[in-house]
């Protein structure tokens, strides 16, 4: 029993390690979306015609891509994660709730083609969204929805942004690529 329970401990303590780890390398943690946030994300994707395959940009606990592929069960949701605990925990959730439109990839997702996007979900810090504005001006189509949960894409005018109605006053952003 004692053997067991070491092995449980190590194994939390290598995942909180691992974690640690890929917050200061990355310069965020996973942080689930609350389900106001959520809500409020899934509510202006809802606005779209969703027409190929939605990118969920450092999908974390993977709150979004669930709620994403369930409220556009036709569409593919492709959940790109880099830190490895969060996205063990992705892999272990299509287990128990397996979605058929959720594809999962432990990737960069600067390396990745965001090209016939019909829509792309961030929840990033500043300095990542800093990063991610050239990518996303030069791989998408123009009109293409870009939602951001809580930080702006510096230098764009969002078409619209709604203020969340919980403790942070969470503000959700949307962009259209090009405009």
């Amino acid at each position: 029993m004692y053997a067991i329970a070491a092995a449980f401990a190590a194994l939390v303590s290598i995942g909180a390690l691992s974690v640690i780890f890929c917050t200061l390398r990355f310069g965020i943690g996973p942080v689930p979306s609350s389900p106001k946030v959520r809500d409020a994300v899934i509510e202006l994707a809802g606005a779209h015609e969703i027409r190929g395959a939605m990118y969920e940009l450092g999908a974390g606990w993977g709150t979004l891509a669930w709620a994403l592929a369930q409220r556009f069960p036709h569409a593919a949701v492709i959940a790109y994660e880099i830190s490895p605990v969060p996205y063990a925990f992705m892999r272990l959730r299509t287990r128990f709730f397996p979605r058929a439109n959720v594809q999962i990839r432990r990737a960069d997702f600067h390396r990745a083609s965001l090209a016939g996007a019909s829509l792309v979900v961030c929840y990033l810090f500043p300095g990542a969204m800093h990063k991610l504005r050239p990518k996303l001006e030069a791989e998408l189509c123009s009109g293409t929805p870009v939602i951001s949960s809580t930080f702006a894409v510096s230098g764009w005018t969002p078409f619209r942004v709604v203020e969340v109605a919980d403790l942070y006053h969470t503000k959700v952003y949307e962009y259209r690529a090009g405009g």
